[in-house]
């Protein structure tokens, strides 16, 4: 049975320049890295949001083999409380839009880009989660 996100993974072929982009995104460093198999640093976790669900960052060299180099397949949504405030942000910082904001009936709207490393980013407004959330 699924019980909830534990690790959203992110493939990024220049994985220093990814730490600095989703630092200055997030605001926070990453709080774990972990070395591969020649010493070098392959992958970064951040903890993020009201659960503390964690990002994690991975050198793109350890990617699956045939995996989509690219933007595509399914979306994670983070929810946020200012979408157009943190979509703006994300587009400052270089991120493409991949799907517009978007409104999927009342106190549903999400956008989605696709960070400077190839990834999709989704980002949501959710009542149902603020809902959960306050209780």
């Amino acid at each position: 049975m699924l019980r909830g996100p534990a690790t959203t993974n992110f493939w990024a072929d220049d994985l220093e320049a990814a730490k600095r982009w989703y630092t200055e995104f997030l605001g926070i460093e990453p709080y774990f890295n972990r070395a591969g198999p020649d010493g070098r640093t392959a992958y970064y976790e951040f903890r993020i949001g009201d659960e503390e669900h964690e990002l994690g960052l991975i050198d793109g060299r350890f990617r699956a083999p045939g995996a989509a180099s690219g933007p595509g397949g399914a979306v994670m949504h983070w929810h946020v409380d200012d979408l157009q405030g943190t979509l703006d942000k994300l587009l400052s910082m270089g991120a493409e839009q991949y799907q517009p904001l978007t409104e999927h009936g009342e106190g549903f709207v999400t956008a989605s880009v696709v960070d400077p490393f190839g990834n999709v980013l989704g980002i949501m407004h959710n009542r149902h989660y603020l809902e959960v959330r306050a209780k």
